[in-house]
């Protein structure tokens, strides 16, 4: 079901997550690297008790990069939701290594998740979108409230073009479900200029970004995408693409 990953990281060189640092590119990413600093120092002013998930993907590490080289007064933390690879758990090290800081870590409840084991099996998440949105539920869904409890605002990595779930994203919203204000800061950022902001300030990233992995979440729930292939295939591939969302960013009705 998962293809060989050894077979994967041999593979050619991924271009995505190495693009040519043309000088438009490089002019693209300074201007929108303003802006957004902009937005983030607006939101502290706004809500001082603001906060960001970060989920270690590429774009959560270009916002770590930024909040903790600016000083910025955003705390950060992250959900660990006990199924994770190995290369998210070695990002979590290296993170914190190289800008000598704490990540504050949620895991899920260890009675929710015996539960939810003994009553349906430990993959029982392949069995049905019920199932798969019940373990994210009790993984992720839950610690989220837990860490945005008391906040007044929360900050993603979302972008609007990486699934159909996700266009015309806002860089600002009410989140009704969480009952809090969100930002979005990334929402108008391009694939390529995210890798190129990571390459020209040598931030540290999930190498299997390199090994065509561009949306990284569990591990039993992430496969290596194909060229060309959309950027959220390989999460959840089982499901229809117009639905595959964990819960943590679904809009409330």
């Amino acid at each position: 079901m998962f293809g060989d990953i050894s077979l994967i990281r041999s593979a050619a060189k991924n271009p995505a997550t190495s693009p040519e640092l043309t000088e438009d590119l490089v002019n693209s990413v300074k201007a929108k690297t303003t802006a957004v600093l902009a937005l983030l120092r607006q939101a502290c002013q706004q809500f001082p008790s603001i906060t960001f998930a970060n989920s270690l993907g590429a774009e959560d590490m270009l916002l770590s990069d930024l909040i903790l080289r600016e000083k910025l007064a955003i705390s950060i933390f992250s959900l660990d939701t006990g199924r994770l690879p190995p290369e998210t758990y070695e990002l979590m090290q290296a993170l914190e290594q190289k800008y000598q800081t704490k990540l504050k870590i949620y895991f899920p409840q260890a009675e929710a998740v015996e539960h939810y084991v003994q009553q349906h099996g430990i993959n029982a998440f392949y069995q049905s979108i019920e199932m798969r949105k019940a373990c994210c539920q009790m993984r992720k869904v839950e610690p989220l409230r837990r860490a945005l409890q008391g906040k007044q605002a929360w900050i993603t990595g979302m972008r609007a073009e990486q699934s159909a779930t996700r266009a015309n994203l806002p860089h600002q919203e009410f989140d009704a479900g969480n009952g809090l204000e969100k930002f979005n800061p990334l929402s108008d950022w391009h694939e390529n200029e995210v890798w190129a902001y990571i390459r020209m300030h040598d931030v540290p990233y999930n190498k299997l970004h390199d090994a065509f992995y561009p949306s990284i979440g569990c591990a039993p729930c992430t496969r290596a995408v194909a060229m060309g292939e959309d950027v959220r295939a390989g999460r959840w591939w089982w499901e229809d693409p117009t639905s595959k969302e964990c819960g943590l960013h679904v809009k409330k009705n």
